[in-house]
């Protein structure tokens, strides 16, 4: 039998803990998740199985690691993990630790890997497992798998839809390989490697090339927002989409046809889907404009 803990949270933490409770020989010794969110979709499934909780504020508290060590664990699994765990924690299991994150390593390593995949016009990027050392996403590959970013995806589509299934059917084969003493263990090429920090609230500079604005607006939907001025108004923007724009002498300006909204960019438009300003509800774009008295002499940015 296998001992595996596993430190996560949300609903992709959920879909890990209940595949992995359905590879023989496995059993889930203990669930760490955040200590103050009783509404989380892993903490309601271990109280529903039954499975050991542990929530603390810090993983870095004595503690915590008192605790962990107690479980004798064989693998810990870290499933969309962002409390910093301790190297004392990610040594002790018998046969190491393995992590899940969204982008293929070395690129992008960092907390907002998918934003910035998106915002920096990538083509392309994935989902790695590997094994975590002192370093930010450093440790060697277990396992990559590629996706297609295509351009109307946003950071909300490109997680739910492709990221999320393929990073926990990879985060369970892993330890299929693991338990099987067949994982490999490949050194990243740091001269391939990149860093991004949080993606924060971005302003829109609508001077910028049609595509930059439109890679930025996707990369920030449905979070962290990018947003802009209209008149006086600061709103974010989302579920854009970037078309051609008939009327090529309409720059930085409104269109404002068939109950939808664009902003004109030359021989591009981008016609805005929702917009939220301080109320902090999402509204159809062009709703928003007509409650707002917004016509299409209105100012931009």
């Amino acid at each position: 039998m296998t001992n595996i803990a596993i430190i996560g949270q949300s609903a992709f933490g959920e879909n890990v803990a209940s595949e992995v409770s359905k590879i023989k020989d496995c059993k889930i010794v203990g669930i760490f998740t955040p200590h103050n969110h009783d509404n989380d979709p892993l903490y309601q499934y271990a109280l529903k199985n039954k499975i050991n909780i542990y929530r603390f504020k810090k993983l870095r508290s004595i503690k915590a690691i008192e605790e962990f060590k107690k479980l004798e664990v064989d693998l810990l699994v870290m499933a969309y993990v962002t409390d910093i765990v301790p190297m004392e924690i990610i040594n002790n299991p018998t046969k190491g630790t393995i992590q899940y994150h969204p982008s293929l390593l070395p690129k992008h390593r960092g907390p907002s890997s998918i934003n910035w995949a998106i915002i920096n016009g990538d083509k392309s990027t994935g989902i790695t497992i590997f094994w975590p050392d002192e370093g930010l996403d450093t440790g060697p590959i277990l396992m990559q798998k590629e996706v297609d970013i295509s351009p109307d995806d946003t950071t909300g589509s490109l997680y739910f839809e492709k990221l999320f299934p393929i990073g926990v059917n990879s985060l369970v084969n892993s330890i299929k390989l693991v338990i099987s003493n067949k994982a490999p263990k490949i050194i990243q090429d740091e001269l391939n490697a990149s860093y991004e920090s949080w993606c924060s609230k971005k302003e829109i500079d609508w001077d910028k090339d049609p595509n930059q604005i439109y890679n930025l607006i996707r990369g920030c939907d449905p979070q962290p927002g990018a947003w802009t001025k209209i008149d006086s108004k600061i709103v974010s923007i989302y579920n854009c989409k970037l078309e051609k724009n008939e009327n090529i002498t309409i720059r930085k300006k409104f269109i404002i046809e068939n109950k939808k909204i664009s902003v004109g960019l030359n021989d591009k438009k981008i016609t805005i889907g929702r917009i939220k300003d301080l109320k902090g509800q999402k509204v159809d774009a062009y709703q928003w404009f007509e409650e707002n008295n917004i016509t299409n002499n209105s100012n931009l940015g």
